[in-house]
């Protein structure tokens, strides 16, 4: 018991250089509820000091959403990971102040089911969310994404994925660092707890530099053809469908790829 206390002392107290003294406060304050609830492996393979990278998810549940982003980032030293989130997260009072405080790349296509909130859904959407994560990471900042779009609480499937990850994913030529999330209770009772121990295990970068050279050439050669749309579309879920399996075998849960359209 003695040993778990230091560890988590000397944990909690780490260096966070990328972070002012009042941030990292707050960082350190927000941390504390993962000491217990979090266990991981892999961490080696966080990409620390290597640049911008996009970081992809499976999402089974709310409260991952609040407590992975600050483990990760704590773990990153205090780098901040821009994630890709519904706007409506950004409108609730406190939770909308801590995500704003990642600089948050918020999606605007979902309607609020609580009009005060829909009300302030702007009417003048900003550029797509493909064209908005790719500058994000050339400008050196690195993303989060849940490529499942939505929470899913299915303890057995992942959801189908978007393409849209492929796409950001061949149009940056950024790494890809793959995080699965499991939950003890779905392990031993097979369901998706509320709130509940998690197991977060970070995969190696994975690599799609040749495919992204590809995908860009086609892009530039025949950007309005429709041709040229289908393959970049064909590389993308292609891409998307790599990084699910990798995903699956990190989360413990199983990925029915979607069926080629002949």
């Amino acid at each position: 018991m003695k040993k778990g206390k230091e560890k988590n002392m000397e944990t909690i107290f780490k260096p966070l250089p990328y972070l002012n003294s009042g941030k990292a406060l707050l960082l350190r304050m927000l941390m504390v509820p993962n000491l217990f609830l979090i266990r991981a492996d892999g961490l080696d393979n966080l990409s620390a000091g290597r640049g911008a990278a996009i970081y992809v998810f499976n999402h089974s549940n709310s409260l991952e959403a609040l407590f992975v982003p600050v483990f990760l980032m704590f773990h990153l030293g205090g780098r901040t990971i821009s994630f890709v989130i519904d706007w409506m997260y950004g409108k609730i009072p406190v939770i909308g102040w801590l995500m704003n405080m990642i600089d948050p790349l918020y999606v605007y296509h979902k309607r609020s089911t609580i009009p005060l909130i829909e009300r302030k859904r702007p009417s003048r959407l900003p550029l797509n969310t493909v064209d908005r994560c790719c500058r994000k990471l050339e400008s050196g900042g690195s993303i989060g994404i849940f490529p499942e779009g939505k929470r899913n609480p299915h303890p057995q499937f992942l959801a189908r994925a978007k393409p849209g990850v492929g796409h950001i994913i061949l149009n940056s030529g950024m790494p890809v660092i793959p995080v699965g999330i499991d939950f003890s209770a779905r392990r031993r009772k097979g369901k998706i707890p509320v709130f509940g121990r998690m197991m977060i295990n970070v995969g190696a970068p994975l690599d799609f530099h040749e495919s992204s050279k590809l995908y860009r050439a086609i892009k530039v050669g025949s950007p309005e053809n429709n041709d040229s749309s289908r393959q970049l579309h064909a590389l993308a879920v292609e891409t998307t469908c790599f990084v699910m399996r990798r995903l699956s075998c990190l989360c413990g849960k199983t990925y029915r790829e979607p069926v080629p359209v002949s």
